[in-house]
């Protein structure tokens, strides 16, 4: 992406291209939560909706912009609970986008960071993926976490039941939560 370096008093521009290190650097660090979690295929879209769901966390939670691969654990528990099921965490999301959004315009600088996490929010809203219907599983846990039937357990046998179209960060959001708690 390039625009006018903040350094460019001539006029010409210089036509630096400025690298989005805190999207790449969110990225990554999600990468490496969901491979370890061994959750999913890292080429499935499910990967995908988890890796982009967790990364605009870890984004968007770092308010001071200081993303420092030190601080990673100490970061974890902030991640949990910015991606437990009870947070309205989309809700969360808008918020946080619009500030850094108006951030930028006020500055007059592009955030090519931005542009990428508008990109994969965009992505996880407009993306629906076929995943099972959790509520509709006899004998499973319901997405509320209610037992559904008799003798409780697991969702057993959720691969062979009804399945319903998600939007992505919906699937994506618990796998990164899960992820986390992995790791």
């Amino acid at each position: 992406m390039l625009h006018r370096g903040q350094e460019s008093t001539d006029g010409n521009g210089g036509g630096e291209l400025t690298v989005p290190m805190a999207w790449l650097y969110a990225e990554y660090i999600a990468d490496e939560l969901l491979r370890t979690g061994d959750l999913m295929p890292p080429t499935s879209f499910e990967f995908r909706a988890g890796r982009d769901a967790l990364a605009l966390t870890i984004f968007l939670s770092d308010t001071g912009g200081e993303l420092s691969g030190i601080r990673v654990v100490s970061q974890l528990e902030t991640w949990l609970s910015l991606t437990a099921y009870d947070q309205p965490w989309q809700d969360w999301v808008r918020e946080r986008m619009a500030e850094l959004a108006a951030d930028a315009h006020a500055s007059g600088v592009p955030s090519p960071d931005l542009d990428l996490a508008e990109a994969a929010w965009r992505w996880l809203e407009e993306t629906e993926l076929l995943a099972p219907d959790l509520d509709a599983v006899p004998g499973g846990v319901g997405l509320a976490g209610e037992d559904d039937g008799p003798g409780g357990g697991g969702p057993a046998g959720v691969d062979e039941g009804p399945k319903v179209w998600t939007p992505a960060w919906q699937l994506g959001l618990p796998l990164g939560h899960l992820a986390i708690h992995l790791f």
